[in-house]
C-alpha cells in the first residue's frame, strides 16, 4: 500500500470519516482487482 494512501486512510479513521474510509476501501479492493488481472 503505497504510503500517502495509508496516511490518507488512516487520517479518516481518526477522524471518524465514514464515508472516506468507505471510498478509500473501494479504491484498494478495485486497485488489487486490477493488480491481479494484470499478473
Amino acid at each position: 500500500m503505497p504510503n500517502w494512501f495509508y496516511n490518507q486512510l488512516i487520517r479518516a479513521y481518526r477522524n471518524k470519516d465514514k464515508r472516506k474510509v468507505q471510498l478509500l476501501n473501494e479504491c484498494w479492493f478495485f486497485y488489487n482487482q486490477l493488480e491481479k488481472k494484470t499478473e
